[in-house]
């Protein structure tokens, strides 16, 4: 496995390579990186991983300086994966000048949800996430559906950008009690953790409920929110939408629930399909 860090000698190892698969991540990896990795490695030719932490999505009070950086063990991790080359630049290798030219996504799908509570974090996704496109060149990427509304972001800019390039959504990892796999779970202390398993849990209970014929969302949102808001949380949205494009639900359009809260210092998200 090959670590580069510019663009020059990323470009110069996939030169000829016309089938390149691309995970994008910042690092910090964990199985469900390495589960996005293995899909990946099933399309066939040359899987690159990019590490980067992209100070552009982050606000001014989220974590940027404190999220960790793992290098070498997300090498290590890497490697056995099916990974072939990481692509690990600094900042001044993919920002050699400040970044005057952005990708502004629409507002109906980026400022909702996440793009509400994290104003211009989707700016910063698709201008890093395009970027990248650019360097690796690849036919196909692999995103985790864990970020569900990013995905559905980056899919609508390859889709109206024209870009050649296939997305695929890989499943939410899980840790055996359901918690969604998370590199900012290492923040959650013993009891946080134990405790944290309450947010999927409270994604099964709608998924539950409609199931067996519940069709008030707006009863099924608040009663997960102020379960939540009871054990100590501080959710900032439990929102069923419509999968196409994360708009109201409605009758007969398949679902999709998503969540965001904080336990603690720590911010938390999930999500889960219904029906």
């Amino acid at each position: 496995m090959q670590i580069v860090h510019s663009i020059a000698q990323l470009r110069a190892a996939l030169a000829g390579q016309a089938n390149t698969a691309f995970v994008p991540t910042m690092g910090n990896l964990h199985e469900g990186h390495l589960s996005l990795i293995k899909l990946a490695r099933a399309r066939g030719g040359p899987v690159v991983a990019s590490i980067f932490v992209n100070r552009l999505q982050f606000a001014p009070h989220e974590d940027f300086d404190t999220y960790p950086r793992t290098l070498e063990r997300d090498c290590q991790l890497l490697a056995p994966a099916g990974c072939d080359i990481v692509f690990a630049p600094s900042e001044k290798d993919l920002y050699p000048e400040p970044q005057g030219y952005k990708v502004h996504p629409p507002a109906e799908l980026a400022d909702i949800l996440e793009g509400h509570f994290r104003p211009g974090f989707f700016t910063g996704v698709c201008t890093v996430v395009l970027k990248l496109f650019n360097a690796v060149q690849p036919k196909v990427a692999v995103f985790g559906k864990k970020d569900y509304q990013q995905l559905m972001v980056i899919r609508r800019m390859v889709d109206q950008l024209a870009l050649p390039i296939t997305i695929v959504g890989g499943e939410t990892g899980r840790a055996p009690d359901g918690l969604a796999l998370s590199s900012r779970n290492g923040y959650l202390d013993a009891a946080q953790r134990a405790e944290a398993v309450q947010l999927s849990a409270a994604l099964r209970r709608i998924e539950a409920a409609t199931s067996a014929g519940e069709r008030d969302w707006t009863k099924l949102e608040v009663e997960a929110m102020n379960t939540l808001i009871a054990r100590g949380w501080a959710p900032d949205y439990v929102a069923i939408r419509r999968r196409r494009d994360l708009g109201a639900p409605c009758e007969g359009e398949p679902l999709v629930v998503l969540a965001a809260a904080k336990l603690g210092t720590t911010r938390l998200i999930d999500n889960l399909e219904l029906g």
